[in-house]
């Protein structure tokens, strides 16, 4: 009687199975995969969602600016934004213009803005922001009642890195009773007369020392010489570098001084050169 009870059980056991199965193999069957949709049907859903959201905002806009000019009279009355910037006209040429209409008051427009008087840049020094100082004449560099330069200007000009009278810090580099044009030029002179002496004596490099963000660049020659170069010239240092790692001594071949700026030529290797465009050079040993 058991062994029956259990066979019993196990034989519905096992219908109810089979016909689950049935079930979930029907129910595959009668699946169906939703078609593909075309481009042009995704872009007209795109589109039209795209619109009614713009809908939506511009309705949302419109309620809150009624909504703030019936609740206010005026900016004093509790205006949200009023009085606060937020009143402005557009004008009628950049309208034309955000409109995509160029006609012959917009051209107008146009050229009265182009011949308007503009004033004209003039010297920047930077100063703090609590110094009540009165601007200077567009074009002309700050002159004080004596006709001098402004202390700012000259203060400004004397820390520049290449000015070779001062030190960073505005003093004298060498003092001297002679003036500072004279001086300048006879610092000229005696830069280009050792750049002719190493060019001529052919006198090896023996480093290249580059400054932060190519600010300034100091060559370093065997006899002593040193050589700063502002703004640096990175292609020029690097490849100098790689020269003397690889032991390729680098010589001045020679340069010239053209417009006030230094066109210098090194050559290194077998038969190669590297050439640089300077501002300010200072040669010194």
């Amino acid at each position: 009687m058991t062994a029956a009870a259990v066979g019993g059980a196990a034989l519905r056991s096992a219908r109810g199975l089979r016909r689950r199965l049935d079930e979930c193999a029907q129910g595959a069957h009668d699946a169906r995969v939703p078609r593909a949709r075309s481009a042009e049907e995704i872009r007209s859903i795109v589109v039209e969602a795209i619109a009614e959201e713009r809908e939506r905002e511009l309705a949302e806009a419109r309620a809150a600016w009624t909504a703030q000019e019936s609740g206010a009279g005026g900016p004093d009355e509790g205006a949200t934004l009023a009085g606060r910037g937020t009143e402005y006209e557009i004008a009628p040429v950049l309208d034309a213009l955000l409109r995509g209409r160029v006609d012959e008051d917009v051209l107008r427009g146009l050229r009265e803005l182009r011949d308007r008087d503009m004033p004209q840049p003039g010297i920047f020094v930077p100063r703090q922001m609590e110094r009540d100082l009165e601007p200077a004449e567009p074009g002309e560099p700050p002159v004080t009642d004596e006709g001098q330069e402004h202390p700012g200007v000259a203060a400004a000009r004397r820390r520049h890195p290449s000015e070779p009278d001062f030190t960073l810090r505005g003093e004298p580099a060498v003092p001297a009773q002679t003036p500072l044009r004279a001086r300048s030029h006879a610092g000229h002179e005696q830069t280009v007369g050792r750049l002719e002496e190493l060019a001529q004596a052919r006198t090896p490099l023996s480093d290249v020392r580059q400054g932060p963000l190519g600010t300034l660049d100091v060559y370093l020659f065997q006899d002593g010489t040193t050589v700063c170069l502002s703004p640096g010239h990175r292609e020029t240092a690097e490849a100098l570098c790689a020269a003397l790692r690889e032991g390729d001594v680098p010589v001045l071949m020679g340069g010239s001084s053209v417009s006030g700026a230094y066109a210098l030529t090194f050559a290194y290797g077998e038969g190669r050169t590297a050439y640089l465009l300077a501002d300010r050079v200072i040669a010194s040993r």
